[in-house]
């Protein structure tokens, strides 16, 4: 048994051995925080040797203080450890798991330090903590332990691997130290107003398995005086610490710190939780997919009569995964249906939205876009433990219910892998997206002092805002200024906030004082400005759930547009998804625009460089789609004639194509003024 007390003391005296001895300069990159914890204890900024040991002096040779001068010294002497360690988070990084904290999609931190007695001690604990919406921090030897029994570290999987020494733990604490000046209010030097921060607000907890030595002992019984509980799971005896079991130590903790959380199992062979949302499954990891082009697939949620739902049921039609070849493309038709006392028609599409963040809630199943344009993937890894496609009805049927309670009584679900069953289901689900986008036509961005804003893609792109007006759908095609509004009726803290407009800016390029002030917030302060009908000037970011790509041919002094299901190139000499892989992830990228199919018939699209009438190429596969309705709004403006000058890949492949095809038709982007 290791008495706590009596090894703090002997690592505090061999931190302070070990202080006395370093030299030269360091400082941490990526931070406008130095060495945060001792920046936030004492108000100095630490940049060398000298000045770590005047800081160190001036906190009454804090442990922290020297655990984090010791760290900074060894990372500029040693350089940073490779992958799969961090290190030091960046404060951009840090900002968006900040931002998490505070909105309450992450109810908690946890650090996990020492050497479990064996890897499934590990797995175990870290599953629990996943399932249970924790962040948690990594420090040590249980790195490798997670790693060796095939558990995936990574930001992206909420298990963040500090370093391999337990003595990385300190970035634990230098996180909250930046939480706490980032977005507490905490003015560096004051330390009372930082304890009593991380004591009342940090719901931050500490479990350690044996391995440590008296440094790191001292260290994390440093943690205490920030009111962060030490869960001993291993033999230590001390006053502060507290021993459990490891399989009691996630429950006691979050006792300790009252984080409460109700999580239901779902009965299905794979792990299901938020912390998987980030995740993706590449091609060679893949057993099948479904959608993204290569088959025909789609999502539909509809509101039934309760005698017409059968809470739980799911049902398959077609064949399974152990019928479908490896690496194949198979059809997939999502169809669940709900009722509820609470329960409207016009919710339907909302709710039809969470598809996508409850699929990617299995570790081994994978979600894009929306409707009919969906792309679907599960795992090898996920189908060998046992994964089926039927767990996936299985699993959305209990998110549903789980996540909707007060609004639904009954959730059945219905999979289909039959092509043909598929697309006539498919083209049935169509003509309802198509009443879907009929209620809002007439509405106009003037008529309203209140866009939404929709966020559900931080997953994937975390700096990413969509702001969502009358005349300007979400870029996904999938919600519309309603949608937005029931959205945030149904969840008021959910994904679709409101965005007053505020001052205007510009009206021709539909910049807003009230949407900046959103957008640098909700994108934690990466984008300051956002134009809503410009592709040239501050255009909104992208995730990568846009229905269509609109960009600019400098060459020909107008802009194309192509959407998801066209494969070939475009005049640009890219692709859709060449293009999609240079303008996602919640870039802000002049002269590309992420859009719905439905904002091209908008009199907003992209007004600021001319409209529609700068359009010139599009492929014929959404010309024909939009055709109809397209034709109308040309006449309306007066230019019908111009449905027959944008050109389509049989017309122009190349810009050389396109440049005289407009000329040949005289188009009327000849005589705009030029765009740059």
């Amino acid at each position: 048994m290791i008495s706590v007390e009596k090894a703090a003391h002997a690592g505090k005296e061999s931190l302070k051995s070990r202080m006395a001895a370093i030299g030269g300069s360091f400082s941490y990159e990526e931070t406008a925080y130095h060495l945060p914890v001792t920046f936030a204890l004492t108000g100095n900024a630490v940049n060398s040797a000298e000045e770590a040991q005047k800081a160190y002096n001036a906190s009454a040779e804090n442990p922290l203080v020297a655990g984090e001068c010791l760290q900074a010294f060894q990372a500029a002497r040693n350089g940073k450890e490779s992958p799969p360690y961090t290190g030091f988070i960046p404060d951009a990084v840090l900002r968006t798991l900040g931002y998490s904290l505070v909105d309450g999609s992450i109810l908690g931190l946890v650090l996990v330090a020492g050497s479990p007695p064996a890897p499934d001690t590990a797995a175990g604990l870290c599953r629990e903590l996943q399932e249970k919406y924790m962040l948690t921090f990594l420090s040590g030897d249980i790195i490798q332990s997670l790693t060796s029994s095939g558990v995936k570290v990574g930001a992206e999987y909420r298990l963040v691997p500090l370093g391999s020494r337990p003595s990385s733990a300190i970035h634990f604490i230098d996180i909250i130290a930046r939480v706490a000046m980032m977005f507490g209010g905490v003015t560096p030097g004051d330390a009372g107003r930082l304890l009593a921060y991380a004591k009342e607000r940090a719901k931050a907890i500490v479990i350690v398995f044996p391995g440590l030595n008296d440094e790191e002992i001292a260290l994390i019984d440093a943690f205490c005086l920030l009111g962060i509980p030490v869960i001993a799971a291993g033999d230590y005896d001390g006053d502060q610490w507290i021993r459990v079991q490891p399989a009691d130590a996630v429950r006691t903790g979050m006792e300790l710190k009252g984080i409460k959380v109700s999580v239901t199992a779902i009965p299905i062979p794979m792990a299901c939780s938020p912390a998987f949302e980030g995740k993706s499954i590449r091609k060679e990891e893949m057993q099948v997919e479904f959608g993204g082009g290569r088959s025909p697939a789609f999502e539909l949620l509809r509101v039934r009569p309760a005698g017409e739902v059968e809470d739980g049921k799911v049902t398959v039609i077609g064949p399974e995964i152990d019928a479908i070849p490896q690496g194949s493309a198979a059809p997939l038709g999502i169809i669940i249906e709900v009722a509820g006392k609470q329960m409207k028609k016009e919710y339907e599409p909302v709710l039809e939205r969470r598809i996508h963040n409850f699929v990617n809630y299995g570790e081994g199943s994978w979600h894009v876009a929306q409707r009919d344009l969906i792309w679907v993937r599960l795992s090898q890894e996920a189908v060998a433990k046992g994964v089926r496609i039927r767990d996936l009805g299985t699993l959305l049927a209990a998110k549903f219910r789980m996540d909707f309670p007060d609004l639904l009584d009954a959730v059945q679900v219905t999979l289909i892998t039959d092509e043909k069953t598929a697309l006539a289901e498919r083209t049935k689900a169509g003509k309802i997206y198509q009443e879907r986008d009929d209620r809002i036509l007439g509405m106009r961005d003037t008529d309203v002092d209140t866009f939404y804003s929709c966020t559900l893609c931080q997953t994937f792109a975390p700096n990413h805002v969509c702001i969502i007006t009358p005349e300007r759908p979400a870029l996904c095609g999938a919600i519309s200024w309603l949608d937005g509004k029931i959205a945030f009726e149904i969840a008021p803290a959910g994904a679709n906030q409101p965005v007053e407009k505020g001052k205007i800016i510009d009206m021709d390029r539909g910049e807003f004082e009230g949407v900046n002030r959103f957008v640098k917030k909700a994108s934690h302060g990466e984008v300051d400005r956002c134009s809503l009908y410009s592709i040239m000037e501050y255009p909104m970011t992208c995730c990568g759930c846009f229905e269509c790509i609109a960009l600019t041919l400098p060459e020909v002094n107008g802009f194309m547009v192509v959407n998801r299901e066209y494969k070939g190139l475009t005049p640009s000499g890219m692709s859709f998804s060449t293009l999609a892989g240079t303008i996602g992830g919640g870039a802000q990228t002049p002269g590309f625009a992420g859009i719905s199919k439905s904002y091209i018939l908008s009199d907003r699209f992209l007004q600021a460089e001319g409209g529609i009438e700068r359009l010139v190429w599009m492929p014929a596969i959404l010309m024909q789609e939009l055709k109809g309705r397209l034709v109308e709004n040309l006449r309306k403006k007066g230019v019908e004639s111009l449905i027959d000058k944008i050109a389509d890949e049989t017309k122009a492949g190349t810009i050389e194509e396109l440049a005289s095809f407009l000329v040949s038709v005289d188009h009327p982007v000849l005589a705009m003024k030029p765009l740059f």
